[in-house]
């Protein structure tokens, strides 16, 4: 299998090929991708691996799937182990692509290719996140303002951004619906108590792979999965660590209500764990751990949620 590698800035893509001594440069926009989609077919690339950049990836990759390449969107974290592994401490653009390269080359387990409408919604929901940050940095404003003009002027906003963010989520439930799979999916995620439509729909967007993973692997993904920290006698407390963070923002609003109203079982939950000892945030950890699994399962049967009597 013959294997690229990428580094990616804004202007620009350095290109690696594993094991061999092509190197060569093209420009981070469309001449430049076509020039590399060809160079890569004609080097007979099956593979490529690209470093995740916030966007600056996003237009290359797009392209090159469509070309028919396997395209692995590497996190930095994954590309600087591998470096550490073998002792690489130089930096710069060439030498990324080549451990970029070589990287990408000794993966086997390569994930199925993003449902690509997913990925379109993708940007939409960053937007409706960031239209919520904006949202609450208003209301923190407002603590600090007494004077009625300038509070006039930041409730104003508020209402504004309110009726964007609503106009934002009516508009990826609709993108969503139009597709069959997709509107049944969301059904099914929309039947379990304590998860609402802004939730079903970062679950839906920011996790391709629900229903087709173990609940193991959903809980890593979104970082909601508590790793040992044990060395010989000592026993570590347990802590959960990257995922998704946006993913896990968005189940961790949900959660809160879900545990305290919402959902009889995350109710009993939360209660059983505060009772034990557990810390409120650690009871919410789990709670928003369980509302994914549940989402899981239910994608995965193909059937909505079911309430149970407790106990039962």
């Amino acid at each position: 299998m013959m294997t690229a590698g990428i580094d990616t800035s804004k202007a620009k893509l350095d290109i690696a090929l594993h094991g061999r001594t092509e190197r060569w440069q093209v420009a981070n926009a469309l001449p430049g991708w076509r020039a590399l989609a060809a160079s890569l077919t004609k080097a007979h690339v099956n593979r490529v691996g690209i470093e995740a950049t916030g966007g600056y990836e996003r237009g290359v990759v797009e392209y090159l799937r469509a070309a028919g390449l396997v395209v692995l969107v590497l996190q930095p974290i994954q590309v600087r182990a591998f470096g550490r592994m073998h002792l690489r401490r130089a930096k710069n653009d060439v030498l990324d692509a080549v451990l970029i390269a070589a990287c990408a080359a000794a993966l086997d387990q390569v994930r199925i290719q993003p449902d690509q409408r997913l990925a379109e919604l993708a940007e939409h929901l960053t937007f409706l996140e960031q239209i919520e940050e904006d949202i609450r940095r208003c209301k923190t404003r407002l603590e600090h303002i007494d004077e009625p003009k300038l509070r006039r002027l930041v409730l104003g906003d508020i209402a504004r951004l309110k009726a964007r963010r609503l106009a934002q989520i009516r508009h990826l439930a609709k993108q969503l619906r139009s597709h069959p799979d997709l509107a049944t999916r969301l059904d099914l995620v929309l039947s379990i108590p304590g998860i609402g439509e802004r939730t079903a729909l970062a679950l839906l967007i920011r996790m391709p792979e629900l229903g087709c993973v173990s609940r193991e692997e959903a809980a890593a993904l979104a970082g909601l999965a508590p790793f040992d920290n044990d060395s010989g006698q000592k026993k570590g407390q347990r802590r959960i660590a990257g995922g998704r963070a946006r993913l896990r923002r968005s189940l961790f609003a949900a959660a809160l209500p879900a545990a305290f109203r919402w959902n009889k079982a995350l109710v009993a939950l939360y209660a059983r764990l505060t009772a034990a000892g557990k810390a409120h945030n650690a009871a919410l950890v789990a709670c928003a751990r369980k509302l994914l699994i549940y989402a899981n399962i239910v994608v995965q049967r193909g059937t909505p949620w079911t309430e149970r009597p407790l106990g039962a």
